[in-house]
């Protein structure tokens, strides 16, 4: 499933198409993805300007002039393809060619913008992915958003503020920073490489990283940094490229050059002077990499 860098940089890919352009039809070629589509949509949408592209956790935000915003979600296998005349493009990082089959073209943006007409196209295979609608002043409010925290890529996001939340529990650490009301937007991918940044096993209790006044310990403030740090090089690289996802200009990402334990089980560590041996174990249905050796 693509993570917040990738769903980023699809944003980024948007943007300059579809931001200032008017809105003149959605065309919805089935009645639902994941989820059926919000009564009314394309009749809403239709004919309002897209005032502004954003990103909250995973999800990719469409504001329109009205006070209307489209709410979309990739899934696994979702993708933006840019349509100008013959010429297509698509917005995104992946390791695999995004889809491009037709069939799964679900919907289909039909914009008026600088450069003239041109189709922003949703295609989803796995139609796992969905579309929904909401009001500008009760996105913070929405089902999908209230419950979220801090998204690692702003300010908020400190030793402190993880020493609030992870103070007393006994919550493996992957499964804390897995926690979306914890940290939003932060996926399986990047956990593993922030832990390793950091040196912290997986398994160690995320309690332990907090002393007994409820201050962070400085194992804290290196995962800290490291969260915040390889969520800015993923965006820089343009996300990790992996399996489905892909920009908006259909180029591909490279961070998954370097990863450093993701994928990697029985190759060596990266870390200098540690003689390790990276290992795969499944902590909640899902596989987590790390060095046993050197994430303590």
């Amino acid at each position: 499933m693509p993570e917040l860098p990738e769903v980023e940089t699809v944003k980024r890919g948007l943007a300059p198409t579809m931001e200032g352009a008017l809105l003149v039809n959605a065309e919805l070629r089935r009645p639902d993805l994941r989820f059926p589509f919000p009564e009314n949509f394309s009749s809403t949408v239709a004919g309002q300007r897209i005032v502004s592209l954003s990103r909250r956790a995973k999800y990719l935000m469409i504001d329109l002039e009205a006070g209307d915003v489209i709410i979309a979600h990739l899934g696994m296998s979702g993708s933006f393809r840019i349509e100008v005349g013959p010429a297509a493009t698509t917005p995104g990082e992946f390791h695999h060619p995004r889809g491009k089959d037709e069939k799964h073209d679900h919907v289909i943006f039909h914009l008026d913008g600088a450069q003239g007409p041109v189709r922003v196209i949703y295609n989803d295979p796995r139609r796992f992915g969905f579309m929904d609608l909401a009001r500008r002043d009760t996105v913070a409010s929405h089902a999908y958003f209230r419950a979220l925290g801090e998204e690692p890529t702003g300010n908020v996001l400190d030793a402190a503020y993880l020493a609030a939340r992870f103070s007393g529990k006994a919550q493996p650490l992957k499964a804390a920073l897995l926690d979306q009301k914890n940290i939003a937007g932060l996926g399986n991918i990047y956990v593993c490489e922030a832990l390793w940044r950091s040196h912290l096993s997986p398994l160690k209790p995320a309690g332990a990283l907090v002393d007994k006044r409820g201050k962070p310990k400085e194992g804290l403030v290196r995962l800290t940094d490291a969260i915040r740090e390889v969520i800015a090089d993923a965006i820089a690289a343009g996300g990790s490229s992996l399996k489905d996802h892909i920009q908006a200009d259909g180029s591909l990402g490279y961070f998954q050059h370097s990863f450093s334990v993701y994928d990697r089980e029985g190759q060596a560590c990266r870390t200098p002077g540690c003689d390790g041996t990276v290992a795969r174990i499944v902590q909640a249905g899902r596989s987590t990499f790390y060095c046993p050796h050197c994430q303590k």
